[in-house]
């Protein structure tokens, strides 16, 4: 058998195992968030790490996405929705999308916790003029993770891994859409 036959079937065999893998886990955070699922990522957070809780009470709003759905292979794309919380309340709904380009193959499934510490980096956020770039950080939400947190620019963010596994080495930014809730009458 040739090498060029060989790398063919390579090929196949690997799209055939990973991008069914990578759709299913992204497929599953695109349903809507609602505030019950928020409301249980939010307890997981805190029971995870108490320290958070700090974030939770001092942040000007925080945006609470207890689904976010990745995948790639090469080219790679993420979806998910939240819910905006200011002074504790949920006042909307709120959407991720990103695109990344580079070395990446799979898929997963992550929670991502964003908290806005001042009324100007959350009206930002609201004026769906937020994005983040491929500097942006995150911590990983583990025992102790908010005593070393840190605001920058404003911004804190923590995630969870819920599921899959990626290999990624790329560039790539979370762009994000805020939507109000509409008051009831």
């Amino acid at each position: 058998m040739n090498s060029t036959t060989s790398r063919v079937r390579s090929a196949i065999v690997f799209f055939a195992v990973i991008v069914p893998m990578a759709l299913g886990v992204a497929g599953r955070a695109y349903a809507d968030a609602t505030v019950a699922d928020t409301d249980k990522t939010i307890a997981l957070y805190k029971k995870t790490d108490p320290g958070i809780a700090a974030f939770f009470a001092n942040a000007a709003g925080y945006a609470v996405f207890p689904g976010i759905g990745k995948g790639g292979f090469g080219v790679g794309g993420a979806h998910g929705t939240g819910i905006l919380y200011e002074n504790g309340k949920a006042t909307a709904k709120t959407t991720v999308n990103q695109l990344s380009v580079g070395l990446q193959a799979g898929g997963q499934a992550f929670s991502e916790v964003i908290f806005f510490q001042t009324e100007e980096s959350l009206a930002n956020f609201k004026g769906s003029n937020f994005a983040f770039s491929a500097q942006a950080s995150a911590v990983a939400l583990k025992t102790g993770a908010a005593a070393a947190a840190k605001y920058r620019e404003g911004v804190a963010v923590f995630t969870a891994a819920k599921g899959g596994l990626m290999f990624e080495a790329s560039l790539g930014g979370q762009k994000f859409k805020y939507e109000p809730f509409v008051p009831q009458n």
